[in-house]
């Protein structure tokens, strides 16, 4: 039996000997050359993909297998660069784990004096809880525009007068509505919110202005009202031109409304980023209440609310998965900015940039096990020009969140190559299309991409990309081919 057990193996030992090269199994040495050469193919795509772009720049590039754990491409990985919007992952992680998926805003109605016979004697107040998503219109899982659904909570309570005012409480957060870093030629754009405790429609409104008699008739859309107005528009006869000139007082909060409309034209719509969100917010409210069927005898003001203050209705936000998943889908500021502020507001302290920079190192150094040092967040979204972090950072950030309890929900955020959001039309028809999900960013000098993407051979990928210099549109081409290398990846 030993004999034949003998020739047995001899026989198999003869047939592995004969086997062609092509099939004999690999042995450690040339599987280690062949993820090497695979490792060095992979790197010199990126090169190509880099040096596409020339001019006055600077590249950080790291891509890590999270399958492996170890490094497949590395460029200037702990250099400090302006991030742009991918500094909403650090935002989206530090938010996550601070509150977790389900976490909610509470926006509070507050009143002072007493209630008899439908009367409110005194104020009613709305205490911000900065909730992004507070606007003027239906959002997520409600039917019913905020405002509308709060005044007739209100309504139902059997109030029909409110002797006071209408009072905006945005002391959640302090007084920082411009983060450091962010440029004066921006704060009229849309991306560039002021920041609010008490913000309303993402802080822009539609100023309406149409003839009426010699004098034109303002209005607001969203619809608010007891807000101060100094309307100086002329109507012209004869005419169906117009020009118009809208401002907002940063300190009292009076919007001024100039020039002339046409008796002959048609309501004229001019859009307004709003200096003081809170009070807007308080005007929303107040003409929601008329609509309600409830009568407010006092204007929109902004102040604290009083401490004797109590409890009359309140409306949560979304869940935080829809807020996040908002946030990365539109690369949305003001979702990113009352976020951010939020993880720092607690029974100590009000909602500040330095209060979640610091909390935000803090949670780098503790949970992530980065280095907190490499990172400086002015403020929750990237705009700001003072932003800056390392690749390394980033992947390490991606790394911790893939294994949080949360990191699905962070993942599902983020856009897909070739189909949704800030992807949808970049990356298509390659190995990255429906594959590599990630945040991007942009700004006049930045082009920038973090995620996630599933190399070919099944290799879950982690990488962060990113380029500093003065031909942006150039380097998001570059950035797309290296995601697609990424994604035809394989050793």
């Amino acid at each position: 039996m030993i004999r034949r057990l003998a020739a047995v193996a001899g026989v198999l030992l003869a047939g592995a000997a004969a086997l062609p090269a092509q099939e004999r199994p690999a042995g450690p040495d040339s599987i280690a050359a062949a993820s090497r050469a695979a490792g060095q193919r992979l790197e010199a795509a990126v090169n190509t993909a880099l040096n596409r772009v020339g001019g006055n720049s600077t590249w950080g590039v790291l891509v890590v297998s999270l399958s492996n754990g170890d490094t497949l491409v590395a460029r200037n990985a702990d250099a400090m660069l302006a991030p742009a919007s991918t500094m909403k992952l650090f935002t989206s992680a530090l938010a996550l784990d601070r509150f977790g998926p389900e976490g909610r805003f509470e926006t509070q109605v507050l009143h002072t004096g007493a209630i008899a016979d439908g009367v409110l004697d005194g104020d009613l107040i709305l205490r911000g809880a900065g909730d992004p998503s507070l606007g003027g219109a239906p959002w997520s899982e409600y039917d019913e525009a905020p405002m509308e659904r709060l005044a007739r909570g209100i309504a139902a309570s059997g109030i029909a007068r409110i002797t006071g005012a209408i009072v905006g409480d945005p002391s959640a957060f302090d007084d920082g509505k411009v983060p450091d870093g962010w440029a004066r030629r921006n704060l009229q754009r849309k991306y560039a919110a002021r920041v609010s405790a008490l913000s309303f429609n993402e802080n822009r409104v539609a100023v309406l202005v149409r003839p009426n008699g010699k004098l034109a008739s303002i209005s607001f859309r969203p619809a608010a009202t007891g807000i101060d107005v100094e309307n100086t528009v002329r109507v012209v006869k004869g005419s169906r031109s117009a020009s118009i000139r809208v401002s907002q007082d940063s300190v009292l909060g009076r919007v001024k409304v100039s020039g002339w409309i046409g008796a002959l034209s048609g309501t004229r719509t001019y859009p307004m980023m709003v200096e003081n969100p809170e009070l807007i917010a308080a005007g929303a409210l107040r003409a929601a209440l008329a609509d309600a069927g409830v009568t407010v005898d006092g204007p929109a003001v902004i102040r604290q609310a009083y401490v004797e203050a109590a409890p009359l209705a309140a409306l949560p936000s979304p869940p935080l998965d829809q807020l996040v998943a908002r946030m990365n889908g539109e690369s949305n500021n003001h979702f990113a900015e009352l976020l951010f502020r939020n993880v720092a507001v607690s029974e100590a302290a009000t909602g500040s940039a330095t209060t979640a920079s610091s909390l935000l190192a803090q949670f780098l150094a503790t949970k992530v096990n980065a280095d907190s040092t490499t990172i400086l967040a002015a403020d929750g979204s990237g705009l700001s020009m003072l932003d800056r972090v390392t690749p390394r950072t980033m992947v390490q950030l991606l790394d911790y969140a893939r294994r949080a309890p949360w990191g699905a929900v962070f993942e599902r955020s983020l856009p897909i190559a070739g189909l949704t959001e800030t992807l949808a039309r970049r990356m298509r028809s390659t190995p990255a299309m429906g594959n590599l999900h990630a945040k991007t960013g942009t700004t006049d000098i930045v082009a920038s991409l973090a995620g996630y993407v599933t190399a070919k051979n099944g290799e879950d990928l982690a990488f962060s990309i990113i380029y500093n210099g003065d031909n942006h549109w150039r380097a998001k081409d570059s950035i797309d081919r290296i995601g697609a290398a990424l994604a035809r990846f394989s050793r």
